[in-house]
């Protein structure tokens, strides 16, 4: 299960945003997926509430966005591949819908924190 080392590696991220910031609790957070990536939504939330237990991060909401992917051809064709038959194979292989080629992925392979919904302490002027 990727999803879990994925997320731990995020919640890190988290945690060491929150703390440069000397933040009390994380409320929210905003996550976007490329649709590449394969990684399981619900997998993805598990692992958000497993990892986060006893942190200040404890409780906090998490969105997260699939973003769709995109491929790249030689023959010039950009956009939208050729849905394969098997998304769970090992290597999915995206097909050029213009000309039936491999492409390369142009989009859909990142995760990123898009915002993060801090509570910091008031500070006194």
């Amino acid at each position: 299960m990727h999803e879990f080392s994925v997320m731990s590696q995020i919640v890190n991220l988290i945690l060491s945003e929150a703390n440069k910031r000397n933040a009390e609790k994380v409320q929210h957070v905003n996550l976007d997926i490329g649709e590449f990536t394969f990684l399981g939504e619900e997998q993805l939330r598990f692992a958000f509430e497993i990892l986060t237990k006893d942190t200040i991060a404890d409780g906090a909401k998490i969105d997260i966005s699939t973003m769709h992917g995109t491929i790249e051809c030689d023959c010039g064709y950009s956009g939208a591949p050729e849905r394969p038959d098997d998304v769970h194979s090992l290597v999915p292989i995206l097909k050029c819908p213009s000309c039936g080629n491999i492409a390369k992925v142009k989009d859909g392979l990142g995760c990123t924190v898009r915002d993060i919904e801090l509570v910091v302490p008031d500070v006194e002027a």
